[in-house]
């Protein structure tokens, strides 16, 4: 059902662009890995603040509001390149486990961002932790660092 659409996805002229050039695939990888670096500590970061490991004087809500653009300049960079290197080699993708895992884990993974994000800019300065923090930071970790191995497995198809 969706093959004719990977097959598409193969033979747009980026596609073709990216697999046929020598350094093109390296440069939007190495793109990608700098978006996931900055994502991934962007995350720990945050989340090690919501399991109270960390940054304990300063407010969940203050550490949301710094983070965010770093989070989610990351998660761009990180979407957009990740759109390219799929371009240049979507029929591999189609019939990769690891591919399908990391897309599952993927929207798991920003939906659950966008659910924590939201609370912890609402915390108050001096509330304690919800009892929902910790669950979720350590949920929040699971997802992302999924994402990163389940990306790393495709390499290896």
């Amino acid at each position: 059902m969706l093959r004719p659409l990977f097959q598409w996805c193969n033979s747009t002229w980026i596609s073709v662009e990216i697999r046929d050039s020598t350094w093109m695939f390296a440069v939007v990888e190495i793109v990608h890995l700098l978006g996931l670096a900055v994502l991934l500590g962007s995350m720990v970061v945050l989340d090690l603040r919501l399991m109270g490991w960390g940054m304990r004087r300063q407010p969940v809500s203050r550490i949301a509001r710094e983070l965010g653009p770093w989070i989610h300049g990351g998660l761009a960079f990180m979407v957009i390149t990740g759109a390219l290197m799929f371009l240049s080699e979507a029929m591999k993708c189609y019939a990769s486990p690891p591919f399908a895992a990391k897309m599952v884990l993927l929207s798991m993974a920003v939906v659950s961002h966008l659910a924590i994000f939201r609370q912890a800019l609402r915390m108050e300065d001096s509330a304690p932790l919800p009892l929902w923090a910790k669950p979720a930071a350590c949920l929040s970790l699971a997802l992302w660092f999924g994402v990163g191995i389940a990306g790393r497995a495709i390499g290896f198809q």
